[in-house]
């Protein structure tokens, strides 16, 4: 007859504190209970587990054996039954998430109203990071990232559309300096550059007929701010490289005129993502169906 899973779950227990009475308290039952599922786990596998005297217990060879197997599957057993209660909790907690401001702005704002009115008892905590810090390292349950080169053991869900980088510029600055035909033209122009917190600079993208072509720009102006280049764009102080969701009401205004517009780059999208490797919240959780929904 096979073992069952209590008596593996108190042979674990006690094999881990060495200690019938801790893993009794641990497991809200009587030493002697564990005691008596011990003996008949040891009956039934024919082998000795655990050494008992007086003063100690320590696992045989054949227990440790045991146990270095085992500790992983009863906890893997232990999240799946977490997973499904979850399904039957209402989601609560606090969901702390890292995401650069961008993403903050274009996807996740116009959301979070939506999303924390159906959770009241979710509380969403916005970190806007442009350093591409270690999500999990750092204590977050989840980031944005644009595109979807994320570690193996990470888990992306898409979130919005995709998205695309335009160069804009003033009327009044392109009436002055010209509309560039090519993005090599760009290189005789003022471009206001992006700058990352690690320090590297932004190289512009450009495709056209499946050619795709970077160019290192120069200019006055640097900012690691979407919404400065913009506003120095719109002061006619040169051109800019932003996402084109940004600047939809400037163009459609004419208070920016889009430069290169068939060199479109290619579209990529944003990315919730977070580690695949433990339990998922309650609140992460409802997170990400309200997204896919």
């Amino acid at each position: 007859m096979m073992p069952d899973l209590h008596e593996l779950d108190a042979f674990a227990a006690v094999a881990r504190h060495r200690s019938f009475r801790k893993a009794a308290a641990e497991r809200g039952v009587s030493a002697s209970a564990l005691s008596h599922a011990l003996r008949g786990l040891e009956e039934r596998l024919g082998v000795r587990l655990l050494h008992r005297t007086t003063r100690s217990v320590t696992p045989t060879e054949a227990g440790r054996r045991l146990l270095v197997r085992l500790d992983p599957a009863l906890r893997e057993v232990a999240e799946a039954l977490a997973d499904v209660s979850a399904l039957q909790a209402e989601p609560a907690g606090t969901l702390r998430l890292n995401v650069p401001r961008p993403a903050a702005r274009l996807l996740l704002a116009p959301m979070l109203a939506g999303f924390v009115a159906k959770y009241p008892r979710v509380q969403v905590e916005v970190a806007t990071d442009d350093s591409l810090a270690d999500v999990v390292g750092d204590g977050f349950d989840a980031g944005i990232r644009f595109g979807e080169n994320l570690a193996g053991d990470m888990v992306a869900v898409p979130i919005g559309p995709p998205q695309r980088f335009v160069c804009v510029a003033a009327p009044s600055y392109l009436a002055a300096r010209g509309l560039p035909q090519t993005p090599r033209e760009l290189l005789d122009h003022a471009c206001i550059g992006r700058r990352f917190p690690s320090g590297h600079r932004y190289a512009w993208e450009f495709q056209i007929d499946g050619e795709l072509l970077e160019m290192e720009v120069t200019g006055p102006l640097v900012f690691d701010d979407d919404a400065l280049m913009i506003q120095a764009a719109r002061d006619g102080a040169g051109i800019a490289y932003v996402y084109e969701a940004m600047v939809r009401e400037d163009l459609a205004a004419g208070q920016l005129a889009a430069v290169l517009d068939t060199w479109g780059a290619p579209l990529s999208r944003f990315f919730l993502y977070y580690s695949g490797r433990r339990h998922l919240p309650t609140a992460l959780r409802a997170l990400v169906d309200f997204i896919r929904a």
